[in-house]
Parts: structure tokens; sequence; C-alpha cells
């Protein structure tokens, strides 16, 4: 047990973006002991670009991770650089519009190089490899989490950031009286690859096409499927998402002895795209080794909390990637998480009442946003009930849509929360 002038001790569980944003941060409190433990031999993300958003970037600097994320982030140049993503068809690439992001535009970044840059501040001694975790028991005043090496870890808090398959995930749903939630097929696939810009302009100035497509981040829009670019890298590469969803089944199956990445070829991803314009088959054209990712997303939990466990991240609201929202959801969870747990008042005796508040104030707001990124699917895809292909109307709802998940003041989240535990 827990002294109330001991440290609170939280584990993390789980290496990712959102998990080691958590640790960092955490870990510069003297009355906070934290550890982190990972499934992999090391930190490695997987995926390549990663979008944020203006909300996440602000969850980023929030965290104390604004210089690193800062050091090696992509910004649209200028003059465009508020710029999030221009709108074009994909038959033609002409423009149907800009969603404009002020003083952000679109904030991008390679995954793996963003967790590498947060993984060289952690202090040592709080990262633990090779630990996957497998069971948790709890009593009244402690967790134990067991990993498949047989090692087992006490801590006062237990915090799963261990992705969209979570071990953690199901004990909590059970301690809630509901089902294990299996992550689902979406019925959307995306062919993905990288595209060195020098190669991709070369390729558009022999053709004709206006290398304007390649200095801004661009959204390529067809019935049942559509295509996304931005820089990476410093601008060195250029980051290309070819998604196609498959429509012709209410509840669309992946089959369980296939991966959800692997390799496929040129040939096939060109053929999904065939009836596409010049722009984007030069594109396609330049992935002579395209991966195929099948996306997967969870159904929206009946809560994040259960005693002294509590989900973060993809572990408790996987969503489709079409707003680029994802990993900044994650991000806001660490960042109320972290503001609550940081307060010198939080102990072993009020630490569940605090994760009970947290799940309260960011459930409904990460809920919402699962909703919206497959909304925003179907938009892109001319399948919006509302919308279809109209392109006046496409151009107006684009415009506007994303204002309420990128304008979203945390600090409002952070006095509720507050407000809810009786802390002036």
């Amino acid at each position: 047990m827990s002294s109330p002038q001991s440290k609170l001790q939280i584990a993390i569980v789980g290496g990712g973006i959102a998990g080691v944003a958590l640790a960092l941060d955490l870990c510069r409190h003297a009355h906070l002991n934290i550890q982190l433990f990972e499934a992999a031999p090391a930190f490695g993300e997987v995926g390549a670009g990663v979008s944020f958003g203006a909300n996440a970037v602000r969850a980023i600097e929030g965290l104390g991770i604004g210089k690193p994320y800062q050091l090696i982030a992509d910004r649209t140049p200028e003059p465009w650089q508020d710029i999030w993503f221009e709108w074009r068809r994909g038959v033609d690439a002409g423009y149907l519009g800009a969603s404009i992001a002020p003083g952000v535009g679109q904030s991008s970044v390679h995954r793996a190089d963003f967790l590498d840059a947060l993984a060289q501040q952690l202090p040592a001694g709080i990262a633990c490899f090779d630990r996957r975790a497998l069971k948790v028991e709890e009593t009244a005043e402690r967790v134990r989490v067991g990993f498949t090496d047989g090692t087992e870890h006490e801590c006062d808090l237990l915090i799963a950031a261990d992705g969209i398959k979570s071990s953690i995930r199901d004990y909590v749903l059970q301690g809630l009286g509901h089902p294990a939630v299996a992550p689902r097929f979406s019925g959307t696939c995306a062919y993905r690859g990288m595209i060195d810009s020098e190669t991709l302009r070369a390729a558009y100035r022999a053709a004709g096409i206006d290398e304007h497509l390649i200095n801004v981040a661009q959204m390529y829009l067809g019935l049942d499927g559509h295509i996304l670019t931005f820089p990476v890298k410093k601008g060195r590469l250029i980051n290309v998402v070819a998604f196609v969803s498959d429509r012709s089944s209410q509840d669309p199956q992946w089959p369980q002895d296939k991966p959800w990445v692997k390799n496929t070829t040129q040939t096939e991803m060109l053929d999904a795209f065939s009836n596409w314009g010049d722009a984007v088959r030069i594109l396609l054209e330049c992935i002579p080794a395209p991966t195929l990712w099948a996306l997967h997303e969870l159904e929206e939990l009946p809560g994040y909390v259960h005693g002294r466990v509590g989900l973060i991240g993809d572990a408790a609201h996987a969503m489709l990637p079409h707003q680029g929202a994802g990993a900044g959801q994650g991000l806001e969870d660490a960042w109320l998480l972290a503001r609550l747990l940081a307060e010198p008042q939080v102990d072993a005796g009020n630490v569940k009442r605090v994760l009970e508040v947290y799940d309260q104030v960011r459930r409904p707001r990460a809920c919402r946003v699962q909703r919206t990124s497959w909304e925003a699917g179907e938009l892109y895809e001319l399948r919006d009930r509302q919308v279809g292909d109209d392109q006046s109307l496409l151009s107006a709802t684009l415009a506007s849509r994303f204002d309420w998940l990128w304008n979203h003041d945390m600090e409002i989240d952070l006095a509720s929360a507050r407000a809810q535990l009786g802390w002036q």
C-alpha cells in the first residue's frame, strides 16, 4: 500500500506517441514515480506520415514537447502556410476548395521521427522493453499487471496506451459489465507509399502538370476512393495514402489469417484508380512497391476506466484516419491526464476518482471524433447522404466542417474536470 507521503506509482503500458508523451510529462513531477512498459525490443512506430490539427499541436505544446516537434515537423510553405488540404476532383485534379487552419495549416511529421525525438528525452530507467502485458489484477488499493515473460509490476494506477489491439481494454470493459470489443474492419483499404519529392516534380514537369500540387497538401476525391498527399522529412518526401472502399457488404470482414499490412503491387494499386486523372496516375506510378493497409477501428466504448485502470489513445478510441485526428486525440488524453495527475493533492486514495473524471470529460469528445472521422470518409468518397457529388455543397462543407475539432479549448475541459473534483 502507498502511504500519502510516498510517491504515486503510475505504470503506462504502450510506448507509442501517446504513451511516451504522457510518461515524459509525468516524470517531471517529484511526487510521481513513472514506469513505461513497451512490448517491442525498442521504441518504434508503424506507419509513415502523421498529420496534426491545431488542437493536437496545442496539446503537443502543452505537454512540453513542442520544441522537439517543431524541429522535425513539416509545414506548408508560404504563401500557403494556413492551408490544411486543398480539395480536388480525382478525375482531373480540378480545384474544389481548401480547408484553412490559421497559424497551423498542414502540420505533419514522420511517426518514427517524432517518437524517436520524444524517446530521447525520457530519463534513464523509465522505459522497460520486451514487456507485453497479458493480464491485470486489482485490489482496493493496488493494481498488478502481468507480462508474457512471467514478470509482474505493481502500481497505484495503470494507464493502457497499447493501441487498437490493447490487451488491457477487455479488463476495463469486463469491469464495466460490457462484452469485449474487438477491432472491426471498415471495408476501406489504403495503398501507401513515400515518393522522393524531386522525382515527383520531374514526372509532373514532364507531363505538364502543375507542381503546385506538390507544394501544398492535396486531397483528391472520387466515388468510393480518395487520395491524400503531404510532405514529410522537411519536404524531401511526399507521403501518399490512396484509400479505396468496398461497399458491397454491410458487415465487411477481413480474413483473420491475413495481416492488416502487407506488400502489394503497383499494378493492383493503379487498377483501383484506373478511371482517375493524369495527376493521380503519375503520382501512383512513382510508387513502385506500395503497401496495403486494411483499416480497422473500434466501436464507441461505454467507458475508458475501471477502478485504477484507464485507457488512452487507440486503446480507447481507435478511429479511421480521415480527419487526421487519431494521434491528436491520444495527445489530448495525455494532456488532460497529465494536468490532473500533476496536482500535488492526487494520491493513491483519490486517483480512482481522477480517472472517473478523466473519462467523463474526454470520452464524449473522443467518441464524436471517432464518429465524424467515419463521416468524413463518406464525404470524401461522395457517399454523404446530404452532399453526395454536389460540388458546390461539397466545397462549402469541407471549408468549415473541421472548425469544431481544431478550435476545441482543452483548458475548458481542465476547468470542468477540476470543478468535478472539487479543486479550486
